[in-house]
């Protein structure tokens, strides 16, 4: 019943977060030791991961669960595999052809499946099926498929078909719903007060969708529903995973906890209390708690006191087995490391990509001859652009152009406002986990508004967020072309630039051929 969390990387001297990430020793020790359940990986490369999930599943004694949050495809955690456009773009295209969008999230999760499982990852904790109708929301943001509850079943249900094509468990989060918050449970503990009806209209319609499509698995949010519980969080409420998902919506499969390090529960009650309260509410799984040892010792405690009985403990142990039948028992098992990011699967995402895309009606941008230009590129934080290297599209087409690049993020943008030079301004900027809001604070607008009065800027490329283009296309007089694109990732960079400057591929091929066929 207890998931840990450990790095995909090989060796204990890549660990990147030893507060949650165990060693290769302590890992090796627990799954000896005390049967767990599983573990959950992040970081390394797919082909790494490959060797890392087989030396785990040969140091268990029961076959592991092996859990990845790969929400924008396996790419998007592991290196080298298909990193799909943030699940936003399809709602984007959902709003003019729900069918192609309900095709797209259906090869979304066909694909993230088979690359999950040929890397040894049998558990995508994937799709979120929250309902982002509040633009603030610093978190789910373009993680949701969007602010339709409609739209969210209908690509939510379609994920889920699409990975059902391998043998992999899916799962719908963030029970009840995360999308109408202006908060982050990973710091603090988020309050929704919608009453019953709004609730039941609004936030269960797409776990619904998601449970009669066969979900396997429901994760919670850490979350207080007034109207539902007044005094634990949604993770720890027996009234609502059990009174609500399990008897309301009727849903049988695995109910596992958002992370137990999380300060949506961490600031309501210790790690032993945490623990038991998620089993008694109905949890069959404990993800990341802080300590597996006290977990399942605090458990264990509760069920010779009698605070939890037996029957409870069968109960989630015998969904755990159904599930591990599953996903172990399938004959569909040989899928090579070699299928992973096939080039008709890259091509699917430049499809979402060019679909997504939002453009304004004066492109495009002609490129003065002769003229000092610099491409001016603004990142939340240097220090953890992933998505940038020196070969990205952002950087190398406008280079071939004449601009001259420029990189800086929120805390040193007001170093370099006096200057004056013809611009290409470039905005990489979405809603993340614990950093507590979606990185647009008044400030930072206040440099913008300064920046764009200057009339300096002469084009403009938003990557991520739409709250971000819809901020700068009402609060700024925006008569400079500008392009729109939902990803962040290397194609989706080099699909803006070329609908910025109107550039063909055969083009670009002729400009320069360091730049490969991936980006163009």
């Amino acid at each position: 019943m207890i998931v840990v969390r450990t790095s995909g990387y090989l060796f204990d001297h890549q660990i990147r977060y030893p507060i949650w990430e165990a060693s290769n020793r302590q890992l090796s020790h627990w799954l000896e030791t005390l049967n767990l359940g599983g573990v959950i990986l992040l970081g390394g490369s797919a082909a790494e991961l490959l060797l890392k999930t087989q030396q785990l599943q040969k140091w268990s004694k029961t076959p592991l669960f092996i859990a990845a949050d790969i929400e924008e495809g396996v790419g998007q955690r592991f290196s080298g595999a298909t990193n799909f456009p943030p699940p936003m773009a399809l709602g984007e295209i959902a709003k003019s052809d729900l069918p192609l969008a309900v095709k797209y999230a259906y090869q979304m999760g066909e694909v993230t499946a088979k690359e999950a499982l040929a890397m040894g990852i049998n558990w995508i904790l994937s799709p979120l099926v929250d309902v982002n109708n509040n633009p603030d929301n610093p978190v789910i943001n373009i993680r949701s498929f969007g602010d339709s509850p409609q739209i969210v079943s209908e690509l939510g249900k379609a994920f889920i078909e699409g990975a059902k094509n391998y043998p992999t468990l899916t799962t719908a989060k963030h029970f009840p719903g995360h999308g109408d918050t202006s908060s982050d449970s990973h710091l603090d503990l988020p309050i929704i007060n919608h009453d019953n009806e709004r609730l039941e209209g609004l936030e269960l319609v797409p776990f619904q969708a998601a449970i009669n499509a066969n979900v396997d698995s429901v994760m919670t949010a850490h979350l207080l529903i007034n109207a539902w519980d007044k005094k634990n969080p949604a993770t720890l409420s027996k009234a609502i995973l059990t009174g609500k998902l399990r008897e309301k919506l009727g849903f049988n499969g695995l109910i596992v906890t958002d992370a137990l390090i999380m300060g949506g529960v961490t600031k309501f009650a210790d790690s032993e209390e945490i623990s038991v309260k998620g089993v008694e509410a109905g949890a069959d799984i404990l993800l990341m708690p802080d300590d597996p040892e006290i977990a399942i010792s605090s458990v264990y405690n509760a069920v010779k006191t009698g605070r939890l009985t037996v029957e409870r403990i069968d109960e989630s142990l015998n969904r755990i087995w159904e599930a591990k039948q599953t996903i172990f028992n399938s004959q569909n098992k040989n899928i090579s490391i070699y299928q992973l990011s096939q080039k008709s699967d890259r091509e699917t995402v430049k499809n979402i990509l060019r679909d997504s895309l939002k453009t304004s009606n004066n492109l495009p941008l002609k490129v003065t001859d002769n003229t000092a230009k610099r491409n001016l590129i603004v990142v939340d934080d240097i220090l953890n652009a992933d998505f940038l290297d020196r070969q990205m599209p952002a950087f190398t087409i406008p280079n071939l152009l004449g601009y001259n690049l420029q990189l800086v993020d929120q805390k040193t943008f007001s170093n370099i406002l006096e200057e004056e030079q013809e611009t290409l301004l470039q905005i990489f900027i979405r809603g993340n986990p614990f950093r507590g809001n979606s990185g647009f604070n008044e400030t930072v607008k206040k440099y913008y508004h300064k920046l764009l009065n200057k009339s300096i800027v002469k084009g403009l490329i938003i990557y991520g967020s739409p709250y971000i283009l819809d901020w700068f296309t009402t609060e700024i007089n925006l008569e400079i072309p500008w392009v729109f694109s939902y990803g962040q990732m290397a194609e989706s960079q080099a699909i803006a630039c070329q609908t910025l400057f109107n550039l063909s591929t055969a083009e670009l091929r002729k400009m320069s051929k360091n730049l490969g066929d991936v980006f163009i």
